[in-house]
Formats: C-alpha cells, structure tokens, sequence
C-alpha cells in the first residue's frame, strides 16, 4: 500500500495549529508594525477561504501586507496594476497563434497564481473588473470556452484608494459581495511609526523575513478552520444580523445569504486564529462592521443626512441580543 505522506504531514500538523499561527503572525509583524488587530483578520479571511479588500490612504502598508502574507506562507504571488486600458485577457491570458505547430496556445495571465495583488482595482473598467468575478466566487477561469480550476489556496488581495475618485470606476455590488471582508489598516502610533522609520534605515525589513510556513501547513489550517464549532444559537445570530441589514432604515440593498456564509467562516476563521474551538458573540461583533458594511447599498437621503454603513452595522449590532 502506498503511503500519502503529504496527507500525514498535513494531519500532523492540523493538530497543532496555534503554533503555525503564532509563527506566521510574528512574522508578518516584522513587517507590519503596530497591525496586530488586522493581520489577524486578514490572516483568518485568507484561512477561511475567503478574499480581502483593503480600502485606506496611500502609503499604509497595503501592498506590503500582500508581499509580506506570500513570503510567509512560501506561496507564489503576482502583482496586477489596475489601470483604465487593463484588459480582461491581460488578467486571464491569451492564446496566441503558433505558425509552426499551426495551433492556438494558451498562455495564463497573473491571475494563476496563489496570492495576487489587485493593486487600485478601481482604476480598471468595469469590463476588466468583471474578469474577477468568476474566479473569486468558483475558483474556477473560463477561457475561449476551456475552464480551469485555481489552485486551492489561491487569494486576492485587492486595494483602493477611497479618498480619490478622479480616474476610477466604482466596485459594482456584485465584485464586492465577493470580498469576504473589507478592512483598513490605518495611520499607526507616533512611537510605532518612529519604529517603521528606523527598521527602514539600511534596508525594507521585507527583504529580511523568510518562509515559517509549508503549503502542507496551510491546508492544515483550513482544514482545522472548518472542524471550529459554530453551535445552533451563534448561526440565528449571524443570520438575523445578516438579515437585519436588509429591513434597516436607510438601506436600498442589504446583505445576502453569501454574506451570512462570509460572517459565519471568517468567525471561524479569526477563533482559530485566537485558539479557540468554537465562535463566540466576540467574534461575530468584531467582524460584523468589516464583512457586511461594504455590502450596504444606502438610499441618497440616508447618505446625506450622514448615515454610513458601519453605523447600520453597529446599530443592528446593539439591538441585537446575543447567545449566553
């Protein structure tokens, strides 16, 4: 009988995933300084199966986070400069015409990779942006009538710049229903941005760190993300929060059934995280605003008279009564 050893070495390892997780994290905070709170949320939506979109200033650290994610986890990565000429087939590939073999080849875009940067994905057309939209919900590509499957750990970090709108496309509701969490990094501590100015004196601290951890170790954890307990009680509570968005006073469109599901494994995402084995109300709380803010499609009156999204989000987060 042949012997799996990949499948030994990933239950080996499943059964001590905290210690994976705390090498990662320490890892990527070598980079990210004074990020703790959104790593751990980028690295449980990456565990969950689910996609990132960063929205926040220039200069925060978005595009180091996806390097620095891929050096971590050994994983291959590209990088995709949105712009408004991108073209769908720039993402996908192409096949070109081979005069010697008199045949068409396909030669794959960045988008076959493991983890990709959607750098400014807002700056590309809505026709390129739609390109996204099957392999982020199927993980699947289908080209010139050929399918391909992605790799299972394949992850897209997208970013966009929400205070410049000269030049840029809005996400449609459909491209951002398909970002399991949206979230921003934010301007750090006086003393901590000290800190990030002298780790860069001589060289960028992500040239320094290396690979802590194995594919095998990875599907390990996602793996593990799904043995995390979510009990009966914790599923109402997602879901009437879920379904509260879409009786919310102010809110044209609110969020789906996909949205219960993206709340409901990024929780179990961020408790194994923490260690945990089951999802508590916490953890739905902390990442109620991040999941399903971006969702909301508000009506222009609520708009201008000051309602946001993630206040509809903490609204319904304080009327809601949750499990013992």
């Amino acid at each position: 009988m042949q012997i799996d050893s990949t499948a030994i070495l990933m239950r080996a390892e499943a059964g001590r995933p905290g210690d994976t997780i705390a090498r990662i994290v320490a890892n990527l905070e070598q980079v990210m300084s004074g990020q703790t709170a959104t790593l751990r949320k980028v690295l449980a939506a990456f565990l969950a199966g689910g996609h990132v979109l960063l929205e926040d200033n220039p200069g925060t650290g978005k595009t180091t986070l996806a390097k620095a994610l891929a050096r971590t986890l050994s994983a291959t990565f590209k990088r995709v400069q949105f712009t408004p000429d991108l073209l769908p087939s720039d993402i996908l590939g192409v096949s070109v015409f081979n005069p010697k073999e008199q045949i068409f080849e396909f030669y794959p875009g960045p988008i076959f990779t493991q983890i990709l940067l959607a750098d400014e994905i807002n700056r590309a057309s809505p026709r390129t942006q739609s390109a996204l939209l099957e392999v982020m919900a199927e993980g699947q590509v289908s080209v010139e009538g050929r399918t391909s499957k992605m790799d299972d750990l394949f992850f897209v970090i997208a970013t966009q710049n929400p205070v410049e709108f000269r030049g840029t496309y809005p996400l449609p509701e459909a491209q951002l229903d398909r970002f399991a969490v949206c979230l921003a990094l934010g301007y750090v501590s006086l003393d901590e941005e000290v800190a990030i100015v002298s780790a860069q004196e001589s060289r960028h601290p992500l040239e320094r760190i290396e690979a802590c951890a194995s594919v095998a170790e990875v599907c390990a954890l996602r793996e593990a993300v799904k043995q995390v307990r979510v009990s009966e009680e914790m599923k109402r509570y997602i879901v009437g929060i879920v379904r509260a968005t879409r009786a919310a006073p102010g809110v044209q469109l609110g969020a789906g059934p996909r949205a219960s599901l993206a709340l409901t494994r990024m929780a179990q995402g961020l408790a194994l995280v923490e260690g945990m084995e089951f999802i508590s109300p916490d953890h739905v709380r902390a990442l109620a605003g991040p999941v399903l803010a971006h969702r909301l499609a508000l009506d222009p009156q609520a708009k201008f008279s000051g309602t946001t999204a993630a206040g509809v989000v903490a609204d319904i987060l304080r009327a809601a009564p949750a499990p013992a």
